[in-house]
């Protein structure tokens, strides 16, 4: 409990300046997404998010960080399983966390009988995190803070592994959300099919599988242009995974 309590501080402090894939990167999430919602899923969806897009709710849960009022969902945005363990054999987080929440949501949101306001509320909530689970290192081993505590030089200006991730090599491409995700891959119906056939928790063991590709740099810790070529590809590639499973979970729950 005491290296449970140890690891929370330390991620808190550190992940209260990192956001999950950043702006634009939750933003391709929620487009991505929007464009594989069936009509009916999309009618409802819209309606309730009062005709604001998913690409513009999709950051909302970043933004109320601020507000004391959800001080308790602060937990809520990453999960740890060491190496060599299951999610179902951690010690869980008594506040709640990635992988649970989603799956509570999407238990809740299915079970029905909830005021707009807090269907709302607990979409918003899914959009976020089903993008929140597709970062690598939001699903941490337990000994970095999900790399927040790995110190880097990306293109000689300090940082950590976490926003590496989040968001440097994103924005080092200099793109708009729009113009990112017109540049994702157009997966078939079959690999769409697949992508939305496995469970939430094979979505964050996909994460633990990337962890030697994602510590893979320098003992210096100076990385840039051969950094982003080798895991660039992984960062399109877990974007559009999140929004495509995003789109099943919302046609599954609306449609």
């Amino acid at each position: 409990m005491k290296r449970f309590l140890c690891f929370k501080f330390l991620f808190l402090l550190l992940a209260s300046q990192a956001f999950a894939w950043g702006q634009n990167g939750h933003r391709v999430v929620g487009y991505v997404a929007e464009q594989n919602l069936s009509n009916k899923t999309r009618k409802k969806v819209m309606a309730l998010l009062q005709n604001n897009s998913l690409a513009e709710s999709s950051v909302w849960m970043d933004d109320i960080k601020s507000d004391d009022a959800y001080d308790h969902t602060h937990d809520w945005h990453w999960v740890t399983i060491p190496e060599g363990q299951s999610y179902e054999a951690t010690e869980k987080n008594p506040n709640g966390d990635l992988i649970m929440k989603i799956e509570e949501l999407v238990s809740l949101l299915k079970k029905g009988g909830l005021s707009k306001e807090k269907e709302a509320e607990y979409l918003k909530f899914l959009i976020h995190l089903v993008g929140d689970l597709h970062q690598p290192l939001h699903v941490g081993g337990g000994e970095d803070a999900g790399g927040n505590s790995v110190k880097v030089k990306w293109f000689g200006e300090s940082s950590n592994l976490h926003r590496v991730w989040d968001s440097n090599m994103i924005e080092s491409k200099d793109l708009s959300f729009t113009e990112l995700a017109g540049f994702l891959d157009k997966p078939s119906k079959q690999k769409i099919r697949e992508w939305q056939s496995s469970s939430v928790r094979d979505w964050a063991n996909e994460n633990i599988a990337f962890r030697s590709r994602v510590y893979d740099f320098p003992e210096s810790g100076r990385i840039g242009y051969e950094y982003m070529y080798k895991n660039f590809d992984l960062v399109e590639k877990r974007l559009l995974q999140a929004g495509v499973r995003l789109a099943g979970l919302l046609n599954e729950i609306y449609g």
